[in-house]
């Protein structure tokens, strides 16, 4: 029971003093950089899909 105590205690000291937390700007940045990618990436894999079944429709209607 002592070791999970001295776990927690150590996790939390280290949370407050070893890490380095960002910026509000930073984390304004970093949030704008996930979101663009995200909606690149989406655009791609929509485009993707939608030439994926315009092929395959075109296929089935020549069969």
């Amino acid at each position: 029971m002592i070791k999970i105590a001295t776990y927690f205690r150590d996790s939390y000291k280290e949370l407050l003093e070893k890490v380095t937390w960002p910026t509000f700007a930073q984390l304004q940045q970093s949030t704008m950089i996930v979101i663009v990618a995200t909606l690149i990436i989406t655009a791609i894999i929509s485009l993707m899909d939608f030439l994926a079944g315009g092929a395959l429709k075109f296929i089935y209607q020549q069969i």
